[in-house]
């Protein structure tokens, strides 16, 4: 079991109805970008990662929808974490590629869902480094899917420090 794992039973040891709001902001802390838009991590496994973001003011862009850029981050963030669910702790995820085609105007807050690919476990823990495009699904609050986007991850072994 790696540390974030861990991190993540440790919340689910809370009642019910504090743990979206602590695992939020217990990643929000460590990722800054993710606490400043205010990501809300609605579920966590080592299978599937499900983030939400508000259309509120500060992910906002000049005509009233989530900004482009909190669109990849919500993408990115979903398939960082289910990665980082089954990364061994002797490696680091890198974003690798990032392709997003924008395809319907977002209305509302968004949802995004990234799974891991079936047998992909295995070669994220015994592969020293390699790559694994992961899916990733962004809907908007009427359901509808406002992006097709392709995250490409890759991993490689931490540096030992002296």
């Amino acid at each position: 079991m790696n540390v974030l794992q861990k991190a993540v039973k440790r919340i689910e040891s809370f009642p019910k109805f504090m743990q979206k709001k602590a695992l939020s902001i217990a990643i929000g802390s460590k990722v800054k970008f993710v606490g400043t838009a205010n990501v809300v991590f609605e579920e966590m496994t080592t299978q599937e990662v499900v983030l939400t973001l508000a259309n509120k003011k500060k992910v906002r862009n000049h005509i009233g929808q989530i900004h482009a850029a909190a669109t990849a981050l919500l993408a990115e963030t979903a398939t960082g974490m289910v990665i980082g669910m089954n990364l061994p702790d002797d490696k680091i995820p890198l974003m690798k590629t990032m392709k997003i085609d924008f395809t319907k105007r977002s209305q509302g807050w968004q949802k995004a869902i990234a799974t891991l690919p079936e047998g992909s476990k295995k070669l994220l823990e015994q592969e020293p480094k390699g790559e694994l495009l992961i899916p990733v699904t962004v809907t908007d609050e009427q359901g509808t899917e406002v992006i097709k986007a392709e995250m490409l991850w890759a991993w490689i072994p931490k540096k030992k420090r002296n």
